[in-house]
């Protein structure tokens, strides 16, 4: 879908619709008025019939527009006259788009950023524009032989409303266009099956990512080099599957070369099944979707890459599958980390853990800035949160202040949980140094205790986003999430050292 700014009049307007609010007190906006006047007095004779509220939200499409160059004009509601929330503006944006999409407009002329959302200027709302309607227009079609059809609409003008929110609009139209593009790429690769999107078929998606920028790198290290890194964690959960295991590692050079850099870590499980620990069969085809945190981290790459941040950033992602076969890790076993730590695995499906830890030690020899890991790692956090925010742990509270405030902007939630010392005892083990799980209390937690073990050296962050990387049921398919929020803390980064 193609987004633009303009300057553009409602009175020089040629376009398949117009999306323009009104307030739940009947009251038009500056853009509705003119629009009303325009087509002598269509919106208002609407009104006065009780056709339309104006609740937050609230749609209604008008499909003839008498003597008009203008054909279609969709009225979104505002709720009552005051400046909206964040929330309720990105409600509003949706309820706009799921409209839009069901008409047969080919293009559409949104004023919707004259509308005032308290604490947020042009810039955030024509972000906010982009990268909702772009979110809602992807389509996962490529595995299908009957592709479905391409939606109709194919453009969206933003209306800026005057000459000095100009420059702010271009910003968010830049900042949009990369971030939605990281989404897509993250959505893309998350949605691919298991036997077609392998650690293998990740490496080579992050290599010609790579080969398309000057300024980012890419490495692969095979289970070879692994194994002379001591990575005795993460080479044992690929031993039960036919694929071999990847660690990726692109290197995005925005700053000087002594810069120190923000390492983002994603867990790339391509398909878990939970190896001898096998997973119930019920809902295991959304297994394929434990490998959302290393598709986020190619999908922030690719929006830093494009808004050209001058700040480096790395990004890990450990590729594996967790297959149960005769080699496969069994509950008991004990395997050395490249840490030097042993670690007594009680249960194999505990694995996101296993290849993360080895990866966090890998992390040391960047000498980071800051490392932040995100992984689909416990159904725990399903169970606490739900799918609204991701969980947020760490014992670092200037950093988790920095992450809360870009998922604030982003409208990409967290909830920062407890870290304390007190659930470490839950990892104990009679035979090596820690297990790999702490029982079913505080499981989200516990694991975030497993991690903070091998970060000791570094600032570090943990995001799971076991409930929010993906939609089940029948709207199933990958959100794309946290791309919007790490972007975001990187913006945040890149304007505070600069």
């Amino acid at each position: 879908m193609e987004f633009t700014t303009t300057t553009a009049t409602l009175e020089s307007l040629q376009s398949a619709c117009v999306i323009t609010g009104i307030y739940e007190n009947q009251e038009l906006t500056a853009s509705a008025a003119t629009m009303d006047k325009l087509t002598n007095g269509i919106i208002s004779n609407l009104l006065e019939r009780g056709d339309f509220e104006g609740k937050t939200a609230e749609t209604l499409i008008i499909n003839v527009i008498p003597d008009s160059t203008i054909e279609r004009i969709l009225l979104i509601g505002l709720g009552s006259k005051q400046a909206l929330s964040p929330k309720n503006y990105r409600k509003v944006l949706t309820g706009a788009i799921k409209n839009l999409k069901a008409s047969k407009a080919s293009n559409a002329f949104s004023t919707l950023i004259e509308i005032d959302v308290d604490g947020f200027d042009a810039q955030w709302k024509t972000r906010q524009t982009v990268e909702i309607f772009d979110n809602a227009c992807y389509q996962f079609n490529e595995m299908k032989s009957k592709k479905a059809p391409e939606l109709k609409l194919q453009a969206l003008r933003i209306m800026v409303p005057s000459e000095d929110t100009i420059e702010a609009a271009e910003s968010g139209l830049k900042q949009g266009i990369a971030i939605a593009r990281g989404v897509s790429l993250s959505k893309r690769l998350a949605d691919l099956p298991g036997n077609i999107c392998t650690p293998s078929y990740l490496a080579e998606q992050a290599i010609e990512f790579a080969n398309n920028y000057d300024n980012i790198s890419a490495l692969v290290l095979e289970e070879e080099g692994m194994a002379e890194l001591g990575m005795g964690s993460l080479l044992s959960v690929s031993r039960g599957s036919r694929q071999p295991a990847k660690l990726i590692c692109l290197e995005y050079q925005g700053d000087s070369f002594d810069s120190k850099p923000y390492v983002l870590v994603g867990k790339g499980l391509t398909f878990d099944a939970g190896g001898i620990s096998l997973k119930p069969g019920g809902g295991m085809d959304e297994m394929k979707y434990d490998m959302c945190g290393g598709a986020s981290v190619l999908g922030t790459l690719q929006a830093v890459v494009e808004l050209e941040l001058p700040i480096n950033v790395v990004g890990l992602i450990p590729s594996s599958e967790n297959m149960p076969d005769g080699d496969a890790n069994k509950p008991g076993d004990i395997v050395t980390s490249m840490s030097g730590l042993t670690i007594e695995i009680l249960n194999t499906d505990a694995e996101g853990r296993l290849i993360l830890c080895d990866t966090l030690t890998y992390a040391k020899k960047y000498d980071p800035e800051v490392v932040i890991d995100l992984a689909t790692l416990t159904g725990a956090c399903l169970v606490a949160l739900g799918r609204h925010p991701s969980g947020l742990l760490s014992d670092d509270d200037a950093l988790c202040a920095d992450l809360i405030q870009a998922s604030e902007t982003a409208g990409d939630s967290l909830w920062r949980l407890p870290l304390w010392e007190e659930y470490q005892d839950q990892l104990k083990s009679n035979f090596a140094d820690i297990a790999n799980i702490g029982g079913r209390d505080a499981g989200t937690i516990t694991a975030a205790c497993f991690l903070s073990r091998f970060t000791e050296d570094f600032r570090w962050a943990h995001l799971d986003i076991a409930g929010t990387a993906w939609r089940t049921g029948a709207q199933k398919g990958a959100t794309g999430r946290p791309v919007p929020l790490l972007t975001q803390y990187l913006i945040d980064r890149a304007h505070a050292e600069h």
